[in-house]
């Protein structure tokens, strides 16, 4: 999946409800399923009415008791909705527009009836905890703007409506936006302002502009603020969502078990973790630190939930003291196998008085004493632990910590893809054969037949976020998900673009993959050869420690460059280890914040390039890779040197190639790497022969691998 190369900060769809069944122990093994499934209703809402900050499940209910992760599995997925006009769902087909103009009237109604009333309304696309896939319940502006593309921004005023988004949702933006309310404005090109500066350059001076303070980062509230006092313009924080008031039908915020990550999947106690962030947080002179991100929360404690769709993590904050620990999560997830595992080191509160707890601890800190919080804490965040004084940003150490990845989490990782390249290698050989039988496979069955295959592999949990199966024309929609109705049929005469991913115990995958089933055109050849090139480039990269993630990427955009293309993209993201499918601090694009943070050993990333004809078709090359230390013959300035290890294994179709414009050293690297895919993929399939149900499919699949791998270039 792909990050943006915009302004924008976000990106990514995704799934919701969780089950839990029995998986097997064997990586190998196909995984056994069995009628033990826990509802996946929320306990707790918000629904009509807004709620008091934060918004936190508040009803009680039964604990749900688990068992172990051996015989238990977290299931992450929901089904995708209608472009119905009381939800949406952020990364949904775009299936067509809603009526939005009701909404906006009764929004801009209670602009004006506020206490101070406000000229303008931010509506942003994260949550309180900065997540780039909110839930459900979460996505107002999906809600107020009919686009629910996952990055992007809207600012409404008293005549005007502007959704800012950047180049991955340009195409489905104008498909769903209403063009009689809203304004699309397409971040990254030329004279169109950020959202940030369209406060003060083209909403009039003087003005009062509105924003829920749980879900602006301080450091954005206080760079806007700086920026608005030029024209006598101010931020007003209104602590009730507006956007809740106006959304009548919200949703309920989940609240679903959660389970314990053992340590041989984490390579680490959670008390180890906690032990490490108090002596940096005792290096940098702070006397605790708080985790804002769901992600920092579920890495921390080795613990995983399904509050969120295709993130396996559960809604909770966690302030670290140098001498306490506090959780503050609903209560009624903490069943006695997570209590046990937490141990009587670490406090349990109730979510919902987080807040107020932040405004204690603020009060007991002596004169000088601060707090850390991170980059993307909220504005209410700073503002209960007493401002910037007392709670100054930095960017978070669990970011950092999280970021690298330990030797089991890195043989998890190898591992995993591995068993995902099965499953990829199962479907497009199933694909492949069901076209060419002239069977019709829309792109909606096909996701769904990826799914099915994955779900038969050991430690399966669900889709790392929703599966991009595009034909044709939809490839060009970046972020482009097919509807469960009304799906087009997948062209075996045009370019396929799959990219997918899925999150297992052990790891998480992304892969994205470019198919033709007939004869491609020269055009598209050259095209996808291009993105190739620029695949193999950053895959081959060696680079001193230091080295960002900004200065790599022309690697990728060069052999596009020579032909006059580009992609309106990053090119690569980090990635979670069974956590979420995008993760900081590094990335590989030209946004000026990947030029912050230098990539390290330890670090897992996409390479994903791509190229895209706008109302044609779309192509993208994306495999995860792990950061290693490179032996080199010199090591000047001593700094040691760095290189990518590819652990994503799916052949790359040589049909699509041009080997007239690849150099040597560019077919050796195809050579090699489809080697090394059916060596690992094919003895993964082959263990998978005996397994009842699917035994035709594995054939099928191991007599693909072996000729899609042995094709001569």
């Amino acid at each position: 999946m792909l990050l943006s190369a915009a302004v924008s900060r976000r990106t990514l769809p995704l799934p919701s409800l969780s089950a839990l069944s029995p998986s097997s122990a064997s990586p190998s093994a196909l995984s056994t399923r069995s009628s033990l499934r826990f509802s996946s209703h929320p306990r707790a809402t918000h629904g009509s009415k807004a709620s008091s900050l934060p918004r936190s499940p508040s009803a009680p209910a039964p604990a749900v008791a688990l068992a172990s992760l051996r015989s238990l599995t977290l299931v992450l997925r929901r089904p995708f909705s209608s472009s119905s006009t009381s939800s949406i769902t952020m990364g949904a087909p775009a299936t067509g527009r809603v009526d939005t103009a009701d909404r906006v009237h009764a929004l801009r109604k209670l602009m004006a009836d506020a206490n101070p009333s406000v000229d303008a309304y931010i509506i942003p696309s994260e949550d309180e905890y900065a997540s780039e896939y909110p839930a459900d319940a979460d996505l107002r502006r999906g809600f107020i703007s009919g686009f629910n593309g996952s990055a992007g921004c809207a600012v409404v005023t008293k005549d005007a409506a502007a959704l800012f988004t950047d180049g991955r949702y340009f195409l489905q933006a104008e498909k769903q936006l209403d063009p009689k309310v809203w304004t699309l404005m397409q971040q990254g090109e030329p004279d169109v302002p950020t959202w940030q500066e369209y406060l003060y350059k083209v909403v009039p001076a003087k003005s009062k502009i509105g924003i829920d303070p749980t879900l602006i980062s301080a450091d954005d509230a206080h760079d806007i603020t700086k920026e608005l006092a030029s024209v006598e313009s101010t931020l007003i924080p209104i602590a009730e969502n507006l956007v809740d008031k106006v959304w009548t039908t919200k949703p309920a915020r989940p609240s679903n078990a959660l389970i314990v990550l053992d340590k041989k999947y984490t390579g680490r106690s959670y008390e180890d973790k906690v032990s490490e962030l108090r002596e940096e947080l005792k290096k940098k002179k702070f006397v605790g630190g708080l985790a804002n991100m769901l992600d920092e929360v579920a890495w921390l404690f080795n613990l995983r939930g399904s509050d969120v769709p295709f993130n396996p993590v559960f809604f909770s904050f966690a302030l670290v003291l140098l001498d306490r620990t506090i959780l503050f999560i609903d209560p009624a997830t903490i069943t006695d196998e997570i209590r046990a595992h937490l141990g009587k080191d670490v406090e349990v509160e109730p979510l919902e008085t987080f807040y107020d707890a932040l405004k204690k601890e603020s009060a007991s800190l002596k004169n000088g004493e601060k707090v850390l919080i991170g980059k993307r804490a909220s504005l209410a965040i700073q503002t209960a632990l007493g401002g910037k004084s007392k709670a100054p940003t930095e960017r978070s150490i669990i970011v950092d910590q999280k970021s690298i990845k330990n030797a089991t989490e890195l043989s998890g990782f190898r591992a995993s893809h591995i068993r995902d390249g099965a499953a990829l290698a199962l479907y497009f050989a199933w694909l492949e054969e069901e076209l060419s039988k002239g069977t019709k496979i829309n792109e909606y069955e096909g996701s769904e037949k990826l799914l099915s295959f994955r779900e038969k592999l050991a430690h399966f949990r669900g889709p790392s976020f929703t599966t991009i199966s595009s034909t044709g024309p939809n490839g060009s929609v970046i972020h482009y998900s097919p509807p469960e109705t009304g799906s087009p049929n997948i062209d075996p005469n045009d370019l396929y673009l799959c990219d997918s991913g899925g999150q297992y115990t052990d790891g998480t995958t992304d892969v994205t993959r470019t198919w033709h089933f007939e004869t491609p055109s020269e055009e598209q050849k050259r095209a996808f050869t291009r993105v190739l090139q620029g695949h193999i480039a950053i895959d081959r990269a060696v680079f001193p420690r230091g080295t960002t993630g900004f200065l790599l990427d022309v690697l990728a955009r060069r052999p596009l460059w020579g032909e006059g293309l580009d992609y309106r993209h990053g090119t690569g993201h980090g990635v979670g280890s069974f956590l979420n499918v995008h993760e900081g601090p590094m990335g590989i694009g030209t946004r000026a914040v990947f030029n912050d943070t230098p990539i390290k050993e330890g670090n897992v990333l996409s390479i994903e390039p791509g190229f895209y004809k706008d109302g044609a078709w779309g192509i993208r090359i994306e495999n995860l890779a792990i950061v290693k230390e490179v032996n080199t013959p010199h090591n000047f300035g001593k700094k040691g040197y760095l290189g990518f290890e590819r652990i994503t294994m799916c052949p790359v179709q040589v049909k699509l190639i041009d080997a007239e414009l690849l150099d040597d050293v560019e077919r050796e690297w195809v050579r090699t790497y489809h080697a090394e895919v059916l060596e690992k993929v094919g003895k993964e399939l082959r263990g998978l022969v005996s397994q009842q149900g699917i035994e035709s499919d594995v054939k099928r699949a191991i007599g693909w691998l072996e000729r899609e791998c042995g094709a001569k270039i």
